[in-house]
């Protein structure tokens, strides 16, 4: 199996597209460029570092350091749910409410594809479930961090009809029944779109890099099709917990609305 090796300098002729980027954010007074470089800068440092640890971590092979690096994964994506909300949650919960939920559904959903499709052996080589693990947290994240930005904007936004519903009796479950709706569709849009345009309209980045690396393309199809299903997983599973507990938190035991267990919206 052979495949084309990249040097330093065609990375530098790739990213000159981003500085082109930002060159139009300039001209166009976008206000972007600085974002642009910025991103680009952060992107390449941590996939470098990320590159070097995962070198060592394959040559370990240890679960200790493999629960410890993935253990970290879902303590940055919590914090870039947070990161995302308008109105986020006061306290810990902040943080929590959206670095639980990831856990909980990318953690199953990996240990679920290492156990039952892809049977590595130990199941926990990190050179399996950490790339496994990357890819559907990144995605469970959007679908959290959507939902949760759905649903604290939606009940401020329609504060008067949520107190109308619970006034006429109405438990918070009922009251919040059309808000929650409306959050999981908003969070769920992004991996149907996605799963619907790929094949036809885009080629995955995984399957591109198994096909550039040598790969046979029917293979790398199968892996493509796994992993697809199991991002669909891990963001409904995520999205769904992550819109329930919003609802519960932003009412209480006495069937009231509690916003302000909200900041105020960034400006």
């Amino acid at each position: 199996m052979s495949f084309i090796t990249l040097d330093y300098i065609d990375l530098v002729l790739a990213g000159s597209l981003v500085l082109l980027n930002a060159g139009l954010s300039i001209v166009l007074q976008l206000g972007l460029a600085k974002r642009f470089l910025i991103a680009a800068a952060r992107m390449t440092v941590q996939l470098m570092l990320v590159g070097l640890a995962l070198k060592m971590l394959f040559a370990l092979a240890s679960p200790f350091w493999t629960a410890l690096v993935a253990l970290a994964m879902v303590l940055f994506a919590g914090y870039e749910i947070m990161a995302r909300q308008d109105r986020r949650f006061k306290g810990w919960w902040g943080y929590g409410l959206g670095a639980s939920t990831v856990f909980t559904a990318a953690l199953l959903v990996s240990v679920f594809a290492l156990t039952t499709q892809v049977r590595p052996d130990p199941w926990y080589d990190p050179r399996y479930a950490i790339p496994i693990l990357g890819m559907i947290l990144g995605n469970t994240m959007t679908g959290v961090g959507l939902g949760l930005h759905t649903i604290t904007t939606t009940a401020h936004r329609e504060r008067a009809a949520i107190e109308a519903q619970l006034a006429l009796g109405a438990t918070r479950s009922e009251a919040f029944r059309v808000v929650s709706r409306f959050s999981l569709r908003t969070a769920m849009i992004p991996i149907i779109n996605s799963m619907t345009a790929t094949g036809l309209i885009a080629l995955p980045g995984m399957m591109t890099g198994q096909i550039l690396s040598g790969v046979d393309p029917a293979e790398a199809v199968k892996y493509q099709l796994l992993i697809s299903f199991l991002i669909a997983g891990g963001a409904g599973v995520g999205a769904l917990v992550a819109v329930i507990g919003g609802a519960r938190l932003l009412s209480d035991g006495r069937h009231r609305l509690r916003l302000d267990r909200l900041h105020p919206p960034r400006d």
